[in-house]
C-alpha cells in the first residue's frame, strides 16, 4: 500500500468541491493507494508528462508516484474540462 499525500494546491481544490464529490475523490484516492501496484496508471503527455490521471466520474486527480518511497503525490483535483490547464 502506498501513502497518499495531497499537496496544498490539491487540498484547496478538494475543499472547493461539493462534499459528496469530495468524498468520492477521497474514496478513490484511498482505492488508488491500495491498488497502485496492480493497475496501469494513465500517464499524461505534453506539458503534463510525468503526471498521471485518476478518473472520478467527471473529475480528475493529477498525481505522480515515488515508487522508491511508495508515495503518491496528488497535485491537482478538478473537473475534466478544467484540470488540464495546470
Amino acid at each position: 500500500m502506498y501513502q497518499v499525500i495531497v499537496l496544498p494546491k490539491a487540498l484547496k481544490d478538494l475543499s472547493n468541491l461539493d462534499k459528496s464529490i469530495a468524498k468520492r475523490v477521497t474514496d478513490k484516492l484511498m482505492w488508488l493507494s491500495d491498488k497502485i501496484e496492480t493497475i496501469n496508471p494513465l500517464a499524461l503527455k505534453s506539458n503534463l508528462s510525468g503526471f498521471y490521471k485518476l478518473k472520478i466520474g467527471g473529475y480528475r486527480a493529477l498525481y505522480d508516484i515515488d515508487h522508491i518511497k511508495k508515495i503518491i503525490y496528488v497535485h491537482k483535483i478538478g473537473h475534466r474540462k478544467e484540470i488540464y490547464k495546470y
